[in-house]
């Protein structure tokens, strides 16, 4: 879905293992939806060239890791290597918290393939003029993780990602924190007998994995602009920092 508008857009991307690429969302100033879509990489960047969103966020890694956590568990242990320290210190406070998310490893070529799409397109943002950290900088991107987006928002682990419980749950959170969108309890207004029996479900009114994926990236980078005051940035600015759409972190999810 795709709607024409001449205010700041805010761009989140996920890289994703489904049928296409990449699958993106923008919102626009008020945080309403205006683009849905999934394709490949020449798109997301024809898009971001046409539009020049304000803010990109993408649900990957930055960059590899940096050791950093290696080294902080090494000098608390003197003579003791470490073993699970192959992930960048943003991951590692995370999982402290009870938010599992995928570690990424010092080595680009033993990274999996959506961690090597997630840095190769933080690179051609870069190219676009995009920069981390740089508030000066007119453009600017961002790393978010949309799991741990979830858990925040929810103070919990949210349901399991691929069930239709969750990616509900999931979309709900997003459309009560004022995300433009579907309105995912329009799904149960729409469930009859006679749907139950033909076993045809309501689909579109819930998104795909993918789709809300994006529209958590996509709402962290509308929170950015918008609500500066609530956002949390964890992690070490030299191996690459997760932001979070919350003013703060608890100390377990679990």
């Amino acid at each position: 879905m795709m709607m024409n508008t001449d205010s700041e857009t805010y761009l989140g991307i996920d890289p994703t293992a489904g049928s296409a690429a990449y699958t993106w969302a923008a919102l626009d100033e008020r945080g309403h939806l205006l683009v849905l879509e999934a394709g490949e990489q020449d798109e997301v960047v024809a898009y971001v060239q046409q539009h020049k969103p304000v803010q990109v966020a993408l649900n990957a890694p930055s960059q590899t890791n940096q050791g950093v956590v290696r080294k902080r568990l090494m000098h608390e242990n003197p003579g003791l290597n470490p073993r699970g320290a192959d992930l960048r210190l943003c991951e590692y406070e995370l999982r402290e918290r009870g938010i599992h998310v995928p570690p990424t490893p010092s080595r680009l070529e033993i990274c999996p393939a959506w961690i090597q799409m997630g840095i190769n397109m933080h690179a051609e943002l870069a190219k676009l003029g995009y920069r981390h950290n740089d508030k000066a900088n007119p453009q600017q991107m961002m790393e978010v993780n949309s799991h741990a987006i979830f858990c925040s928002l929810l103070q919990q682990v949210p349901l399991p990602k691929p069930t239709l419980e969750g990616r509900i749950q999931r979309q709900l959170v997003l459309h009560e924190f004022g995300v433009g969108m579907v309105d995912p309890m329009d799904f149960f207004e729409e469930i009859t007998r006679h749907r139950i029996l033909r076993g045809s479900l309501p689909m579109d009114y819930v998104y795909s994995p993918q789709e809300l994926d994006a529209l958590a990236a996509a709402f962290a980078a509308w929170s950015v602009k918008q609500h500066p005051e609530e956002v949390t940035i964890i992690g070490d600015v030299e191996e690459g920092q997760i932001l979070l759409p919350v003013s703060g972190i608890i100390e377990s999810y679990r």
